[in-house]
């Protein structure tokens, strides 16, 4: 009996189209399905998916329910650079590998933060508010944006310096700012290698005039920025996510805006996504929201495919993808 070629099936994707993709699987003699199940319901995505041997996935849930239901999937592969979306545990248990591509926007998302910590510093967005009320006077007025701080001098507080945030540190070296780092799991070589020392989160927050987060989000860093670490900051300080909206308590966020307790914020990240009408930091002046495009370049784009489909090609030769989160499943696939 003929063997039979292996299916790829994709759950949802945000590029125009996968035309590259299914042309490259029909070189390789490999079935390739593409669908768009955000929003459909679990049943569906059981039902496409049911008889696939590497799911790639962007941002539907793949939950116990989903994965039980499975016959064949030996690899899930996340289309992104956390897996938050994914429940780890349940492949494991089920001998099914998870691969995922965090190496593929490292620049842009540190670019990103440090487009919206200036967007904040010189007040952008504000900025051209206060064009257009002074165009219809017919004179400068300042006072809204009043006052700004350098940038030079001022401290930034970096939390997570694992991929992005140590590019972010190293994006920064030449601004003139004093840098903080929280990361509690940063190994002494590493602090070494990046010439830093690690405080608390708390006396980072105390200290800097700007905070930016760059960690993974997990049960341990779930709503970490919460009302008491906002409180910890200043009332002149800047907070900035480029990393996953759960790390955030989006009402404190909110709270400490109106009531001034910290400067402002620049959000490109949230835990619905995209955002509901009434989420509370779209009618703040003091909040920057851009519509999560840290990832995003034509560059990152193309990184992001090639990558994985280099992953599913080390699938088809018998060996390890390149980043896996739980490498002790692969070639324990139960029966099913």
């Amino acid at each position: 009996m003929s063997k039979q070629p292996v299916k790829v099936v994709v759950t949802d994707y945000i590029e125009a189209d996968l035309d590259w993709e299914k042309a490259e699987m029909d070189r390789r003699g490999v079935q390739f399905a593409c669908h768009q199940l955000k929003q459909a319901p679990v049943s569906d995505v059981i039902d496409k998916t049911a008889d696939a041997d590497i799911v790639v996935v962007n941002m539907v849930k793949i939950t116990p329910e989903v994965i039980a239901a499975w016959k064949n999937v030996k690899v899930v592969i996340r289309h992104g650079a956390g897996f938050d979306n994914v429940n780890v545990a349940a492949l494991t248990e089920r001998g099914i590998l998870l691969e995922y591509i965090p190496d593929y926007c490292q620049h842009e998302v540190a670019e990103q933060a440090v487009a919206l910590l200036m967007a904040c510093a010189r007040k952008v967005t504000w900025s051209r508010r206060v064009l257009d009320d002074s165009v219809a006077r017919g004179e400068w007025d300042f006072r809204p944006i009043v006052p700004m701080y350098r940038v030079d001098g001022s401290t930034v507080g970096i939390i997570g310096c694992g991929r992005i945030g140590s590019l972010v540190l190293k994006k920064l070296s030449g601004f003139g700012c004093r840098i903080l780092i929280c990361d509690p799991y940063l190994s002494d070589r590493r602090k070494k290698d990046l010439g830093i020392e690690t405080i608390s989160l708390e006396q980072l927050c105390r200290e800097s005039d700007f905070v930016t987060i760059h960690t993974p989000l997990n049960d341990e860093t779930r709503y970490m920025i919460n009302a008491q670490v906002l409180s910890w900051m200043k009332p002149t300080a800047y907070f900035i996510n480029t990393s996953r909206g759960g790390m955030v308590d989006i009402n404190a966020l909110a709270d400490a805006l109106r009531n001034h307790k910290i400067a402002g914020a620049a959000i490109d990240v949230f835990e619905k996504e995209p955002p509901a009408p009434d989420y509370p930091l779209l009618k703040l002046d003091n909040a920057v929201v851009t519509p999560h495009l840290s990832w995003y370049s034509r560059d990152a784009e193309r990184s992001i495919r090639e990558k994985i489909v280099q992953d599913i090609d080390m699938f088809i030769a018998g060996t390890l993808p390149r980043i896996a989160v739980n490498p002790e499943a692969w070639g324990t696939q139960k029966e099913r």
